[in-house]
């Protein structure tokens, strides 16, 4: 199928490529498959997460452990039940949105609410960390210094 993208302009994209989320991200619950879309090839690190139900829908996704190799994402019981998780999650990929902002210093991620990928099935979820260390807008400013 062609799909209409924000970033990339008209795209043929296959149904394997497609990650569903059955909830929905917060905010856009109505929207539930999505397309992740490299900016680089062969590279997680920065991913457009196109909205293949409306073009006008596309989130920046950065691989949080290229970003902070400390991060350590746990599921809840009901969380990692859901998405279908191996005993060790090797099955789940983690990606954080990211707000960009005119001035670097200014964008941040959220590693509170990152997106869980079963690579397996395909499904997806937003879901809510119970860490504390973990924000909703940490700068990213903040990472890139901690890991020089």
């Amino acid at each position: 199928m062609e799909i209409k993208t924000q970033y990339f302009g008209s795209i043929p994209c296959s149904e394997t490529e497609i990650i569903h989320f059955s909830d929905g991200l917060f905010g856009f619950q109505e929207l539930k498959n999505y397309v992740p879309l490299s900016f680089q090839d062969n590279s997680d690190a920065l991913i457009s997460l196109q909205s293949i139900d409306d073009y006008r829908v596309s989130f920046i996704l950065m691989n949080p452990f290229q970003l902070y190799s400390e991060y350590t994402p746990v599921l809840s019981p009901e969380d990692s039940k859901l998405l279908k998780a191996s005993y060790d999650e090797e099955n789940i990929s983690y990606y954080v949105i990211c707000v960009i902002h005119d001035q670097m210093e200014e964008s941040t991620v959220n590693f509170k609410a990152p997106i869980a990928v079963n690579t397996d099935t395909r499904e997806a979820k937003q879901v809510i960390l119970d860490n504390p260390l973990y924000k909703f807008r940490h700068p990213i400013k903040d990472f890139i210094r901690r890991e020089k």
